[in-house]
This record gives C-alpha cells, structure tokens and sequence, in this order.
C-alpha cells in the first residue's frame, strides 16, 4: 500500500474543509490506508507540504479542499519534477467550487473519495502552464481566465459563508452590471492573430469553472490541447442572456463567442489583465500572458 500525504486546507470552503477532518480521518482508517494528514496554516503553505512530502518518498498526495487546494498541490508537484512527468494526486471536492475534483469524477461523499482513494486507478491529465511578462511560470489544472471571470474571482473573494453556484451566480451579476470593464486585447496562437475588446478569454484544460459553469463541453483534459473560449465585448443586457448558456454549454455557436483549440497562445493588451488561474486570483495589472500546455504529464487517481 503506497504512503499518502493528505494536504487539508482548513479555511477552504468557508471552514467546511476543517470540519471534515475528524470524519476523514475515520473514513482513511475504515480503507485501511497508510497516510499522514497535515493542514496548511497560510496560502501557498500546500506547495511547500506538497514538495516536501515528494522529498520524504511519499507516493500520493491528496488535495482536500478547493480548486485552490488542488491548484497549490498541482504546483508542488510540478515544481517538484521541474515539469517533467509526476504523480500520483487527487482532491477531495470540498471548497466553493471543486471544478477539478470534479472533473476527476471524484465523489462529494467523504467515504466514497476515500474508497476511491484506496482504489488507486489512475490515468493521465494535461496541465497548463502560464508565463507572465516578468517571466515568472505558474501551472494549472483547469481554467484560466481573463477578463470577466477574472473580475468574478476577484469579486468572490469579498464573499463570505456561500459555496458553489449560491456563491458565483450573484457575483456574476454584480459583475455584469459594475465591475467590468473589458480589455482591448490581442490574442495569437498557431499563426492567427484576433484582435479586439474583449468580454472574456477562457484558457481550458477541463469543461467547467466557477462551480457548474460549462464554459468548454467539448474540453477533454488529456488530449494535449486548449479549448479557448473568446467571447467579444457587447451590450450588458446581452451578457446577461448569455449567461444560461454558460451554465449550460451551449453558448459555442452564439455570434460574440469564439472557439478554437491550440497547445499554446498569447494574450497581451495595454489595459490591465485580470486573470484567475483555478478558482485563485493571478494578476490585476499584467500586459502580456503566454502559455502552453504539457500533455498527460501528472497522474491521477481518479
């Protein structure tokens, strides 16, 4: 049986990931599962727990909390390996929005994850990397938003007790109707180049962000491949009749959004980006992001 490192975030959706921890830790015995749980005490404190757990011979480390409990892990590991092929991890869905557990196929139910856990199959998933104009590398495992998701990150973080879509869709509208502004931009990827204002980029290795939004549902997060949603600037009352389609998935034939899949891309605009990267805020002020992804280069148990 391979040693685990099990990594809570405390804090993560709004404290419900600290108040699982007795249950978990019946649940991990019940499998009969040799691991080490330890909480983070401050943001960033996963990366350090997750490379140091790699360094001490252990096998599995799992993310118990949010996108960016699983974001912060993803991190370690690949930081760890200096981006080379690494495993094994998973997350236990418990934060306010869980996009990666999910896309993972990881069950809500504690002792279901666990027997999961203990199951062990595993497979390969694409990571993303984004580079800003500093010259600084950050990974991620799900979504990467500028623009309009990014505001809504941003947003979110002033929002207390609510997890999930009673947490986003609120602060969508808030978004849609006094906090956006949107960027003039230029995108490149694989000889094209679109330019224009710009509601939203959405840089996708999975289908969903922001707990139940489907903002690419045709992604599949082993094909070694972005699915970029673009989605141009238009009036606010527009916006808002796109945003059931979000939810949806079926906003990719509407005339403001475009669709393309690449394995790298730029975003670069003289207005400021705001970008979220997994649920977590990435910059307010940047000019320039690039990226490109490295196919099925962390394992996972699924």
């Amino acid at each position: 049986m391979p040693r685990i490192k099990i990594i809570v975030n405390p804090v993560a959706g709004r404290g419900a990931s600290g108040r699982t921890v007795p249950a978990l830790h019946g649940h991990l015995a019940a499998q009969a599962l040799d691991y080490d749980l330890v909480c983070t005490e401050e943001p960033g404190h996963a990366v350090q727990l997750t490379e140091q757990a790699l360094a001490e011979g252990y096998e599995t480390v799992v993310a118990v909390g949010g996108d960016g409990t699983a974001h912060e892990v993803v991190n370690g590991m690949l930081r760890y390996s200096n981006g080379e092929k690494v495993g094994t991890m998973t997350a236990f869905p418990i934060g306010s929005g869980s996009d990666f557990a999910n896309m993972l196929g990881m069950p809500a139910q504690l002792d279901q994850a666990c027997a999961r856990l203990a199951q062990g199959r595993t497979r390969w998933v694409d990571v993303g990397v984004v580079m800003d104009s500093q010259g600084r590398s950050t990974y991620f495992d799900n979504t990467l938003g500028i623009g309009f998701d990014g505001v809504v990150t941003l947003e979110a973080l002033g929002v207390r007790y609510l997890r999930g879509m009673a947490l986003y869709l609120p602060v969508v509208l808030k978004t849609v109707f006094v906090s956006m502004k949107p960027p003039r931009v230029v995108i490149k990827h694989d000889d094209q180049r679109l330019e224009q204002t710009a509601l939203m980029i959405t840089v996708c290795i999975g289908q969903r962000e922001g707990g139940g939004f489907i903002i690419a549902p045709d992604a599949e997060n082993d094909d070694g491949l972005f699915d970029v949603c673009v989605a141009a600037n238009i009036p606010k009352l527009q916006v808002l009749a796109l945003i059931p389609h979000f939810m949806k998935g079926t906003h990719v034939d509407k005339e403001p959004v475009t669709m393309f899949r690449t394995d790298r891309l730029t975003v670069s605009s003289d207005d400021d980006l705001i970008a979220h990267m997994d649920g977590e805020m990435l910059c307010t002020e940047e000019h320039r992001l690039e990226f490109r992804i490295l196919p099925r280069c962390l394992r996972v148990i699924c």
